[in-house]
C-alpha cells in the first residue's frame, strides 16, 4: 500500500507563528493564559497546558500574568480589556485575521455598511465583526444577502478561509442592494491551496484521511471536500482513531491535515498506517 503525503499538510503560516509564540511565551511568566485556545487543536492545548498554559473563556478573574491572543483573534472589547489590566500581551493573532479586522473598523469608521462573509459562530468571525460598528453583518452565502437591508455603501470582507467561489458570489449579490460596493479579499490563499491540493489527491487514491481537530473549521472543510471526491474519506485527531478495516483493497491512501494540524500527530499517523501495512 502507498501512502501518499499532500505537501502542504499540517501548520499554515499564522497557526505556526502563533503556536511558537505560545511555547516560547510559557514558563516566562508565574502566570501565563492564552484567551480560548490557540489554535483549533486539542493536543496541542494539552501540550501547552502541560507547560503551565492555563486556557480562560474571559478575562474575568484573571488580573496578572502574561495573556495570549490566540491566532484567530479575539474581541474588540476583550484585548481593551487586557490592556485596561495592564497584562502582558503576546498578540498571536494571524496577520490575516489582524488585516481583516482592520478593514471591518476602516469601513465603518468610514460610514459603509460591512458584510463579513463567513461563519457566524466562529471565534474569528466574532472577533473580526466585533471591530465595526452597528452595521456589521454576517452572511454565509449570496442568498443570505438578499435578506439584508438596503445599503448605499456596502464594504466586505471575508473570513479567512472562507472559499473565493463563496466571496465571489456574496460580492455578486451586493452589487444588486448597493451604489458604492468596496471589496476586500481576506481569504488567506493557505487555504485555497490546501483544498485544491486535497481535490487532486483524493482522486489519485482508494482512501483518504485528513488529519485534524474536529473543531477546526478549515479541517471539516478538507474532509467535505475530500468525501465528495472519494467516499472512502475519514476525518480522525488522532493515529489511535485509524480502523484497519479502512485499508481493505487499498493500494493508495492519501493523507493530508488541517492549518492547525502539527506535523508530530501527522507522523503518527504515517506511522500507524505504516505500520498496519506491513502486519497484512
Amino acid at each position: 500500500m502507498k501512502i501518499i503525503i499532500a505537501k502542504r499538510a499540517g501548520f499554515c503560516f499564522g497557526v505556526k507563528r502563533a503556536t511558537q509564540m505560545a511555547f516560547e511565551a510559557a514558563g516566562k511568566a508565574s502566570k501565563t493564559f492564552t484567551l480560548g485556545p490557540i489554535i483549533h487543536s486539542p493536543q496541542v492545548v494539552q501540550k501547552l497546558e502541560g507547560m503551565g498554559v492555563k486556557v480562560v473563556k474571559d478575562l474575568e478573574h484573571t488580573d496578572s500574568g502574561t495573556i495570549i491572543i490566540r491566532s484567530h483573534g479575539v474581541l474588540a472589547s476583550e484585548m481593551d480589556e487586557a490592556v485596561q489590566k495592564k497584562l502582558e500581551i503576546v498578540d498571536a493573532t494571524c496577520p490575516f485575521v489582524k488585516k481583516a479586522q482592520e478593514h471591518v473598523k476602516s469601513l465603518s469608521e468610514a460610514g459603509y455598511g460591512v458584510v463579513v462573509v463567513g461563519d457566524a459562530d466562529h471565534p474569528e468571525v466574532q472577533g473580526i465583526v466585533s471591530y465595526g460598528g452597528d452595521k456589521v453583518f454576517v452572511v454565509g452565502s449570496g442568498e443570505e444577502v438578499k435578506l439584508l437591508p438596503k445599503m448605499n455603501k456596502i464594504g466586505v470582507v471575508a473570513q479567512t478561509t472562507q472559499s473565493f467561489e463563496n466571496l465571489k458570489n456574496v460580492v455578486s449579490e451586493c452589487l444588486l442592494r448597493g451604489g458604492e460596493i468596496r471589496v476586500f479579499n481576506t481569504i488567506c490563499d493557505a487555504t485555497a491551496v490546501r483544498q485544491e491540493e486535497a481535490k487532486e489527491l483524493a482522486c489519485q487514491v482508494d482512501c483518504m484521511l485528513v488529519v485534524g481537530g474536529f473543531n477546526s473549521a478549515n479541517t471539516r472543510r478538507l474532509a467535505e471536500v475530500c468525501i465528495e471526491i472519494q467516499p472512502r474519506t475519514h476525518h480522525i485527531e488522532t493515529a489511535a482513531e485509524i480502523d484497519p478495516i479502512w485499508f481493505e483493497n487499498v493500494e493508495r491512501v492519501g493523507v493530508t491535515a488541517g492549518a492547525s494540524t502539527p506535523k508530530w500527530i501527522i507522523d503518527e499517523v504515517v506511522n500507524r498506517i505504516e505500520a498496519l501495512n506491513k502486519t497484512n
